[in-house]
């Protein structure tokens, strides 16, 4: 069976295509309450840091998990590489700026993230606290956001700004 909008030819039992996720299938799928649905869209990792920084000092409203997640992954990728180079090229300087560049950005966005599971923003001083405030944080990060669990959403909204 062609998709028919990408074109690849898929298996005749397929329900979605392989390139482009398409639904071919005409049948209804099963759906488990943490898929995500039109209220709450699964962004990528391009537009997650895109968000991040669209949002440079936006502390209100929510966040997607998917968002948080794909900007720590860029935060880490990121200082990865500028350490290499730093320490490649002896400037030294490069993975500091970055960090301060991206410090209020990550802020914000983790304010996002508590909002959406129903918590306020001020939590992340727990970060400060050293191994049980990361652990609280890190299990709060990894909930899903009020939606999942009430349709009517939380104080911060029930939409994402997406």
């Amino acid at each position: 069976m062609n998709c028919p909008t990408c074109g690849k030819e898929n298996e005749s039992s397929a329900q979605f295509c392989g390139i482009c996720g398409f639904q071919l299938s005409d049948q209804p799928t099963t759906v488990n309450q943490y898929d995500i649905d039109s209220s709450n869209p699964m962004v990528g990792f391009g537009e997650a840091i895109s968000l991040a920084f669209k949002n440079y000092i936006n502390f209100r409203g929510r966040a997607t998990r998917a968002e948080y997640w794909w900007w720590c992954l860029f935060l880490v990728l990121t200082g990865v590489v500028l350490s290499i180079t730093d320490s490649i090229t002896g400037i030294g300087a490069l993975q500091n700026i970055f960090s301060l560049a991206t410090f209020i950005p990550g802020l914000a966005l983790g304010a996002r993230r508590l909002h959406d599971i129903g918590k306020s923003g001020w939590w992340q001083l727990l970060w400060f606290a050293i191994i049980v405030g990361w652990i609280i944080l890190i299990v709060w990060h990894i909930r899903p956001g009020t939606d999942y669990i009430d349709e009517s959403g939380n104080q911060h909204g029930n939409k994402y700004n997406i």
